[in-house]
């Protein structure tokens, strides 16, 4: 607020995100630009933009931001002390106005715990993982259908350990047909299968059937292909399978995370891809992130000292969890 003649006037501030600087506009009530600013994105920056707030508003800590991102060290200090778009001081005089004019259609960013905040950031890369490995596993599906399909054939999975393990062992189609049945029963139990003798005998009968070849040169470059990805998805496996214990770890500490597990398709034997956001003390600023309206989602069955929502969304692979998509309940 900034006082005209007997009372208060509202003000509005809108930040144009860009990784190195952010470029801010404030105006009033009617729309009039009062200041235009750009500040740097680090501590001094951020005592540049409170210091232009207090010098307008009378209240600093109650007004409203509109910003391009959610997430970041500046949004975060706007949450506890009061993604890349092209930076422009006329953006965000737009997000300003914005602020102004359609406040009610844009949703204030929760005022999540520190906790909340650390389960969103471990699902956002457990699901970063996944995706990640699906891209691989799709290029690696394509490779091989250009030299190796017996090895479709053979795995209707490429991400599981045993694929894995006998690709990695005989990338080629020359080099598969060579296992013996002791050689792919050995390779089942390092994948840990186990001795499967029916198993080893079945990729046995598929990897000695006559197909078409590249020409040998041809064949081993994409064997060292096959060979890299293999090694990428090893290390995509291990690395998802870390995330899933962080953040079952994490979400077990939340209070509310039994009642989150009792929603659909949610369980204790598969923490969720979400975080759910604790109702603390409500942020100096509000922060409304500037884009188009987004529906209110329903209000958790939670208690009211930590309301959250979540949504199960379709999997984008077989493997769990399955991502979810989560927002807060409206304040």
């Amino acid at each position: 607020m900034v006082r005209s003649g007997g009372g208060w006037l509202e003000i509005f501030c809108g930040i144009d995100w860009s990784e190195a600087a952010h470029d801010v506009a404030v105006v009033d009530e009617t729309g009039r630009l009062l200041a235009r600013r750009r500040i740097a994105d680090d501590a001094a920056g951020f005592t540049a933009l409170t210091e232009l707030l207090a010098g307008y508003a009378g209240r600093p800590e109650r007004v409203d931001v509109a910003i391009e991102t959610g997430r970041g060290l500046l949004v975060a200090a706007l949450r506890h002390g009061m993604a890349g778009a092209k930076s422009d001081p006329g953006d965000a005089r737009v997000l300003a106005d914005i602020l102004r004019t359609d406040r009610d259609r844009h949703r204030p960013l929760p005022a999540d715990s520190d906790l909340a905040a650390a389960v969103g950031v471990l699902a956002r890369a457990h699901q970063d993982a996944v995706w990640a490995r699906v891209q691989d596993a799709n290029r690696l599906r394509s490779l091989l259908r250009e030299f190796f399909p017996a090895a479709l054939t053979a795995f209707a999975d490429l991400t599981t350990n045993t694929a894995l393990a006998v690709l990695a062992a005989a990338p080629t189609p020359t080099a598969a047909a060579r296992l013996s049945r002791a050689n792919l029963t050995d390779l089942l139990r390092v994948a840990g299968r186990g001795t499967r003798p029916t198993e080893a005998a079945r990729l046995a009968e598929i990897f000695t059937v006559d197909q078409l070849r590249q020409p040998p040169v041809v064949e081993a470059a994409m064997g060292q292909a096959v060979r890299a990805i293999v090694r990428t998805l090893t290390a995509a496996n291990q690395s998802i399978s870390d995330l899933e214990a962080a953040l079952a770890a994490a979400f077990d500490q939340h209070p509310d995370g039994e009642i989150l597990r009792s929603l659909p398709g949610l369980g204790r034997s598969s923490p969720p891809g979400c975080s759910a956001s604790s109702v603390t003390t409500r942020p100096a600023s509000r922060i409304l992130p500037a884009a188009g309206p987004t529906p209110a989602p329903p209000r958790s069955l939670a208690r009211p000292a930590a309301a959250g929502s979540c949504w199960p969304a379709t999997s984008a692979t077989n493997a769990w969890p399955t991502p979810a998509t989560c927002g807060p309940s409206p304040p």
